[in-house]
């Protein structure tokens, strides 16, 4: 998924009000992060194959260090701690775990059976959503669009920038989503990890968007009383 794991951040931001929407946008895109720099370093491998299935032309083929079950779950703790470590707070930092766990479930949805279990072991799994093209776009854009409804009950913008900020990250997201499904497949795998690692620029967007928005729960206190 591509949309689907930003809804995860932005209804994790309901949950944990104090954390920046750019820390749960690394969070739930952590393993997607991490997975270019794999592919640069030659540690994983991922083919181009139009045809694969019928959202995207690429072949996962070998990714078990950033995308099977038992690193993520490593992934997730490892990321937890360190964010209890920097803030000491036990509940963002859980959620910031589930929120890196959540990935794989995600994945495990739309990805046809090529998500290792763990280093080593050639058992693969997946729900394979991403075989038809509709549902992909049904299933994957109602989950987002969930996502948005929560973040926009739960935050308010502070000024133009919190609104325009975030309505124009949607449409980018929403943009490159369906461009990836309909584009052309990359020339190649450097071009792919290269353009992969962009994903860090949507992090930092984030980052913005929450200087210029606050939760609800924080600004209530500021309302004036009936």
């Amino acid at each position: 998924m591509f949309v689907g794991h930003f809804a995860v951040a932005l209804v994790a931001k309901k949950a944990a009000p104090k954390t920046s929407l750019g820390t749960l946008a690394i969070a739930v895109t952590f393993v997607d992060l991490l997975w270019p720099v794999f592919l640069l370093l030659g540690i994983e491998h991922v083919r181009i194959d139009p045809g694969n299935t019928a959202f995207t032309p690429l072949d996962f083929y070998d990714y078990p260090i950033s995308h099977s079950l038992l690193t993520v779950v490593g992934w997730s703790i490892g990321f937890g701690l360190i964010y209890y470590f920097l803030r000491r707070s036990i509940k963002s930092a859980l959620i910031l775990a589930g929120c890196v766990a959540s990935h794989w479930v995600l994945d495990f949805i739309s990805h046809r059976p090529d998500m290792p279990l763990m280093p080593g072991v050639n058992t693969y799994v997946g729900l394979g959503l991403w075989y038809s093209l509709p549902a992909t776009v049904i299933v994957e854009g109602t989950i987002f669009a969930i996502g948005i409804l929560v973040y926009l009950r739960s935050t308010a913008p502070l000024d133009r920038t919190g609104r325009y900020a975030f309505w124009s990250f949607v449409a980018f997201l929403v943009l490159a989503w369906l461009g990836s499904a309909a584009g052309s497949p990359p020339p190649n795998v450097t071009v792919l990890a290269v353009a992969a690692l962009s994903a860090w620029l949507l992090s930092l967007w984030t980052y913005w968007i929450d200087r210029h928005r606050r939760s609800l729960s924080d600004l209530e206190p500021l309302m004036p009383s009936k």
